[in-house]
């Protein structure tokens, strides 16, 4: 699978979920990770265009187990 060459360059919108994304992982695995972290990264990893980009990365990000 080739990556999209537009998925290098993602817009601001987007860039803000993927720091979020990484923001609450963080949050949820610290010692004093809260619930709402988790509800946060499943409502981030289901939008649409955080979607999109995971699958225009194509072998730059890792595949899900059972995709392989």
């Amino acid at each position: 699978m080739k990556t999209n060459t537009k998925a290098l360059k993602p817009s601001v919108g987007l860039l803000a979920k993927l720091g979020a994304i990484a923001v609450h992982a963080d949050e949820m695995f610290s010692s004093d990770g809260h619930h709402f972290d988790r509800i946060a990264l499943e409502q981030l990893l289901k939008d649409p265009e955080v979607k999109a980009w995971l699958k225009a990365m194509g072998p730059l990000v890792p595949l899900k187990r059972k995709d392989r």
